[in-house]
């Protein structure tokens, strides 16, 4: 009689009743992505977090070891910085000439930019750590041709 590898129950047959995993057959994955593991990570987890903390974690991961000769990571690092950093000079930009033309009443549209940004933010989080890649319309461009892709 054989036993499950992934469940350990006794199985007649070419397939578990229990679990449905082939008999004599590796262990299967768990779903969802699959991506090649670079160092410590996979793929998408550092990928991900190089969005978690905008420049500091892009910078990070830009700077060690592993992480930093990952195409798709470095993209996902440049990306997040760009991100970032066009995200506080629009910020602030608007301030400034909302401020030199005092229209005082329009400074909630600083507050829609900076919305607009964080809504985007938590999409780029969330669709790199499930493992794709959205690429930004004018800073995608940028930063895949920095990270070498």
């Amino acid at each position: 009689m054989a036993f499950c590898a992934t469940c350990g129950s006794a199985v007649e047959g070419e397939f578990c009743a229990k679990c449905g995993s082939r008999v004599g057959a590796a262990p299967s994955a768990a779903p969802g992505p699959t991506m090649q593991a670079s160092g410590a990570m996979a793929d998408n987890v550092a990928s991900g977090l190089c969005y978690l903390a905008g420049l500091i974690t892009g910078i990070i991961f830009l700077v060690l070891a592993p992480y930093n000769k990952n195409p798709v990571i470095r993209f996902h690092a440049f990306q997040s910085i760009f991100l970032n950093v066009a995200w506080i000079v629009l910020f602030y930009g608007i301030n400034i000439v909302l401020g030199i033309l005092h229209l005082w009443s329009l400074f909630f549209f600083s507050s829609l930019v900076g919305l607009a940004f964080f809504v985007l933010w938590i999409i780029l989080l969330i669709q790199t750590f499930q493992g794709k890649t959205i690429v930004l319309p004018l800073i995608g461009p940028i930063a895949q041709q920095q990270a070498g892709n």
